[in-house]
Parts: C-alpha cells; structure tokens; sequence
C-alpha cells in the first residue's frame, strides 16, 4: 500500500477531530486489512483562541494561523492538507496558497457527493458564519450549481448555539437532537431535497434516523474524498 501521508489542521474541535483520526484508519484498515493504518500528522490548535477570534471577527489573524500550520504540516512531511472544519475554509484559498501541497476542500468534496447523487436543492446546517457568510453556500453555488437553504434566524442561532455549548464540550443531549430533528423538517418544508451536516461535529448529534431526506456528512465525506486523492485514485 502507498499512501500519501495526510496533514490534519485539528482542534477545531477536538471532538471532530478524533472522528478525523478514527475514520481515517477505520477507512485503510477495512480496505486493506491486518494491520494497516493511515499515516497522518495531526497539527491541533487551540479551540478557545480559535473561536475568540472568530466572535471578534479577526478573520485575517484567524487566515494567519490556518496558513502557518499548514507550513509546519508541509515541513514535517504532509503530502496534502486537510482543515477539519467547514467554517476556517474560509480561508481556504489562502492556505492552498501558501504551500506547494493540495489542500482536501470539504465544500467540494461534500458538493461533488451531492451532484453524485442528483440533488440540486440542498439545506445548510452549521455555525453561523458557515451558514449566514457567503464563503461557503457561494462556493457551492457558483461552482456545483447547488442552490442552498439556510435555517430561519432563530434556528441558526439555535443550531450554532448546540455547537458550541454542547458538541464542542462532548455533550450530545436528546432535547438538542429533538430541535435539530425539528430545523431539518422545517428545511424540507421549504424544498430541500437533502441536508449538509457543515459543521464537523453535527454527525456526533444526529444521523440518518433524524432526517426524512438524505443527509451529508461532511467529516465522513472529507475523510473519503482525503484517502482517495492519499491513493492516487
């Protein structure tokens, strides 16, 4: 077996990130057996002063950070990168910039998976910046020709709140998964014919049962679309 060894920017948070870790080799050893592992280095920063940063709107400081690990990734041998979060793509043009290895983006892997499928009409689960800024659902937009529904203000803020306060501390709660299950009807309602889980940590809340219509993974997604380009395929 060659594979390419696989840089992580994690942290971000830590709870997803270990999803990142376990999928990754869960992934090489059912393919190829016995005792097979995916070689990874795993850069994990600190979630707080990420997130500090990203209330503050310091989006070039944030830009900074994002590019400098993926240099330290690069110099310690990574052969392509991977952020694990939807929202720090933000800057994901810059990182793929500032290194000479590729990045893995989870927007375009997620987007291709969906054309796959043949849905058009898709609803948008994340963080606030993730769901409300124009960096993520553009790029889907422009470049899948996806058309991407967001939540109503009060379940943005609803879903972004369960992020933060309870899946990025370990905490899945069934009164979350209820109101989260409740969000995705009311998206359905609207016309979405499948739903993007963008943020990393959703999949720790709900999965397929809690959705009458389709539902994309992001961290299972980015991980498949990462150990297919790791083997050249």
């Amino acid at each position: 077996m060659r594979c390419k060894t696989i840089g992580l920017i994690g942290g971000m948070s830590w709870e997803s990130s270990s999803e990142y870790y376990r999928l990754l080799n869960e992934t090489v050893r059912a393919e190829f057996g016995g005792l097979h592992s995916a070689p990874c280095i795993l850069l994990s920063v600190d979630f707080d002063e990420i997130s500090s940063l990203q209330r503050s709107g310091d989006w070039e400081k944030l830009t900074e950070k994002m590019v400098e690990c993926a240099r330290r990734l690069e110099k310690a041998g990574a052969e392509m990168v991977l952020i694990c979060t939807n929202t720090m793509h933000k800057m994901a043009d810059e990182v793929e910039a500032a290194v000479s290895i590729p990045l893995v983006h989870i927007g375009d892997a997620t987007a291709a998976r969906i054309q796959k499928e043949g849905f058009q009409r898709v609803g948008l689960l994340g963080t606030l910046y993730t769901m409300e800024q124009d960096f993520y659902r553009e790029r889907l937009a422009k470049s899948f020709g996806l058309e991407v529904l967001i939540p109503e203000e009060a379940d943005r803020r609803s879903v972004h709140q369960v992020i933060f306060s309870e899946l990025c501390l370990g905490q899945t709660l069934d009164a979350s998964r209820n109101m989260y299950r409740e969000i995705i009807q009311r998206l359905v309602d609207r016309g979405a014919e499948a739903i993007i889980l963008g943020c990393t940590e959703i999949m720790l809340l709900v999965s397929q049962e809690d959705s009458p219509v389709p539902l994309f993974d992001t961290t299972a997604i980015h991980v498949q679309a990462a150990l297919k380009a790791a083997l050249g395929e």
